[in-house]
């Protein structure tokens, strides 16, 4: 039964970098930063601007705040920027 899992995926976009994601599953602003940025979690002290396109009819684009997570979807695209010391 878990082989049936394999299917239920998307690829999203992030910098360029396409990466599998479980489908229906939201992405947190945590998770896309650290695919970008694996050392993140080691330097939560910098402060990135994570915005998306290419989301869910009802919000098909927006900005990832920190705390705020986003459903996935099929050539979702992420882009993650360093803005420095918050």
């Amino acid at each position: 039964m878990a082989d049936a899992q394999d299917s239920k995926t998307v690829t999203i976009i992030v910098e360029g970098t396409p990466h599998e994601w479980p489908k229906n599953e939201d992405i947190s602003y945590a998770q896309v930063v650290t695919l970008d940025v694996p050392d993140y979690p080691q330097h939560t002290e910098i402060t990135y601007a994570v915005t998306y396109r290419n989301g869910h009819g009802e919000k098909p684009e927006g900005v990832l705040a920190p705390g705020a997570s986003v459903k996935v979807k099929e050539g979702m695209i992420f882009s993650v920027s360093e803005t420095g010391q918050s």
